[in-house]
């Protein structure tokens, strides 16, 4: 067609052709304007004589410098909006009153007055239906006709929102400024509003996504419903997942309000909405607790866990928080995160918070207590710890120091410091271990246990375990390994195609440890409700096709993504539990209850830390294991020895 033709023409032209073709088409319309008001007014049809004339050669001058000083010809006519609309009006309306203005005060005395409203009635009904006739007809085409091959031109990826809210609205109005995305079509649940347009884009069903992606090569799809439940928001995902398109979504509503990100900060796909599982609210009496107005000792300060602890306790306005981290890096980061939160935090406090960063480890115990008694911690939340599995099982001596004697030693200094309250982040894979790791987090807890039974003066401190799964996105986690391998193009590596786990996302665990924290008695185990399990080989492939791809197997041998099956690793388990007997309680948090488990006697247990202490040291190995097995229950190690300094010394 001749009119499509025209459209893919017009619209290929650079930016000054296509200026010079609106500045041309509104000096015709300036003299049109100007020609038929004088007709309407004498009723014939108005033939200029004379001085006249001059007035017609001066109109364009007058109009064209104040519709561009306007902004009139910086608009892309495809996309205007209607608000577009007020600028015409004035625009028009300006130039209606410079040239009655010239009109009046040049020599030509025979122009009526009623000439001047009707003039700037006309030029804006011509200005304004030119603009919005051809957005339409332009719009139309381009979408319809030749979108896909004009955005292929551009760089830009044709995409579909799914929610036609005001979320949505302003998504693809945002999308237009930018150069990577183009939106082309609105999804939405709402019957009611289906077949209806926004802004040129049609919304429709979620039964004619298949026609949209064949019609536009859409490649993505958006998901503009930052206030929906994660629960919903998982059912969406499951519905999109048999389409071979890569899955987006704009960041929370919070974040936006806050302005750390701006709508079209669009992100990959939260992991955890694969869970479609929404946090219970926190209950405010215990998130404060032990928290606010109170002295708080954060170790392993810069990990996953103790990193975002120190984000929530921030936000609950404790007197001081105290950061005590190993690694420089990554107490420098958390630190510099923190900071920029007080800055606003502390606006609205009479006595600012304190923040105090320390380098140290859990294992020098003369520092540990130093610095509790220094700055009078009151509550201690122990996140220090070696929990990567295959690099303990390498390393074990140095898990046993970190992890059993760095436990030991902060517990001690807690104790000697009259500290109120110490939690422990604890693990689902200390329940029954076939891996160093896991016993070592067991024998952390048996420590606690232990020093509870010995601690019974009510101004003792208060020790407690919470034991939960994997947190989603921690460092070592399977999804941002995922993440990786796919960009990469695969294989996507799984270690066996049966292998469980239980995710957590790390705010979640983060508000539930402080919870369970609050609800301590003495020597409690609590374990969080971790949800359903989830097969690792099925969030790889759920992984693979929210990224736009197929997996590549023997159904599927043009896959872009294969998945390879490495076998388990060392001390690696099939799947995790969260308790070792059948004694659990309910507490007054719907997703924390209490374990009752076995207690080994502190007599007993010093002697064989104190034998433990002498094994580690002489790296004896056989002996460690032996120990650890005589004092965790269930633990059966899954492979030999591999600390690599004891093999090397074997050979």
């Amino acid at each position: 067609m001749i009119q499509t033709k025209i459209a893919y023409w017009f619209v290929g032209l650079s930016r000054k052709k296509k200026a010079v073709i609106l500045i041309s088409m509104d000096a015709f319309f300036v003299l049109l304007a100007f020609w038929l008001s004088l007709s309407l007014r004498w009723g014939v049809w108005y033939v200029p004589t004379g001085d006249k004339w001059y007035l017609f050669a001066v109109a364009p001058f007058i109009a064209i410098p104040i519709f561009a000083r306007l902004g009139l010809y910086r608009a892309i006519i495809r996309y205007i909006e209607i608000r577009a609309l007020w600028v015409i009006v004035q625009a028009t309306a300006l130039y209606a009153l410079a040239f009655a203005f010239v009109i009046y005060e040049s020599d030509i005395k025979v122009i009526p007055r009623t000439v001047s409203p009707l003039n700037w009635v006309l030029i804006m009904l011509f200005i304004g239906s030119s603009r919005f006739c051809a957005r339409c007809w332009l719009g139309e085409i381009y979408f319809r006709l030749g979108g896909s091959r004009i955005n292929k031109a551009v760089g830009k990826k044709n995409v579909v929102i799914y929610g036609a809210g005001s979320a949505g609205a302003q998504l693809a109005a945002a999308l237009e400024q930018g150069r990577e995305f183009k939106a082309v079509a609105f999804i939405d649940d709402d019957a009611l509003i289906q077949d209806m347009k926004i802004n040129n884009l049609k919304i429709h069903s979620l039964a004619s996504l298949k026609l949209l992606i064949d019609r536009y090569q859409v490649s993505h799809v958006l998901l503009a419903m930052p206030s929906v439940s994660r629960a919903r928001i998982g059912e969406l995902i499951r519905m999109l997942e048999p389409y071979k398109i890569h899955v987006m979504s704009m960041p929370g509503l919070s974040d936006i309000a806050q302005g750390r990100v701006t709508v079209d900060a669009l992100q990959e796909v939260d992991i955890a909405d694969l869970l479609g599982r929404d946090a219970v609210s926190p209950n405010p009496n215990l998130l404060s607790a032990n928290i606010s107005g109170k002295v708080v000792m954060v170790t392993g300060a810069g990990g996953s866990i103790g990193s975002e602890l120190c984000r929530q306790i921030i936000q609950l306005q404790p007197t001081a928080l105290v950061l005590y981290e190993m690694c420089e890096f990554g107490l420098y980061a958390i630190e510099n995160e923190l900071n920029f939160t007080l800055k606003q935090v502390n606006q609205s406090l009479i006595q600012p918070i304190e923040l105090i960063t320390l380098l140290g480890s859990v294992t020098d115990a003369v520092r540990v207590e130093k610095v509790c008694k220094t700055f009078k911690v009151q509550t201690i939340y122990h996140a220090a710890a070696y929990k990567h599995v295959p690099m303990v099982e390498k390393n074990p001596g140095q898990g046993i120091w970190n992890n059993i004697f760095g436990t030991l030693h902060t517990a001690q200094a807690a104790i000697n410091a009259g500290v109120e309250l110490f939690v422990l982040i604890s693990t689902d894979k200390a329940v029954r271990p076939t891996n160093t790791m896991g016993a070592t987090k067991r024998f952390a807890e048996l420590i606690l246990q232990a020093l509870s039974l010995q601690n019974t003066l009510p101004s003792s401190t208060r020790f407690t375990m919470v034991r939960f799964g994997n947190v989603l996105g921690s460092s070592g986690s399977v999804v941002p390994l995922f993440r990786e391998q796919i960009a990469r193009g695969g294989p996507v590596t799984v270690t066996d195609a049966r292998i469980i786990r239980y995710f957590m996302t790390i705010p979640e665990a983060a508000q539930l440890v402080i919870q369970a924290g609050a609800l301590a008695e003495g020597g409690d185990v609590f374990v969080l409700d971790m949800g359903e399990p989830i097969r690792i080989l099925d969030l790889a492939k759920r992984m693979i096709h929210l990224s736009g791809l197929q997996m590549k197997d023997e159904s599927h041998p043009a896959g872009e993504i294969e998945i390879s099956f490495t076998g388990l690793r060392p001390g690696e388990k099939l799947y995790e539990e969260l308790l070792i007997g059948d004694n659990v309680t309910d507490t007054h948090h719907p997703r924390i209850m209490r374990a009752e488990e076995h207690v080994i006697p502190w007599n007993v247990l010093d002697m064989l830390l104190s034998d433990l202490k002498t094994a580690a040291r002489e790296d004896d190995f056989i002996q460690v294991r032996d120990i650890l097995k005589q004092a965790v229950t269930g633990f059966v190690p899954q492979c030999g020895i591999d600390d690599l300094v004891w093999k090397q010394d074997q050979r």
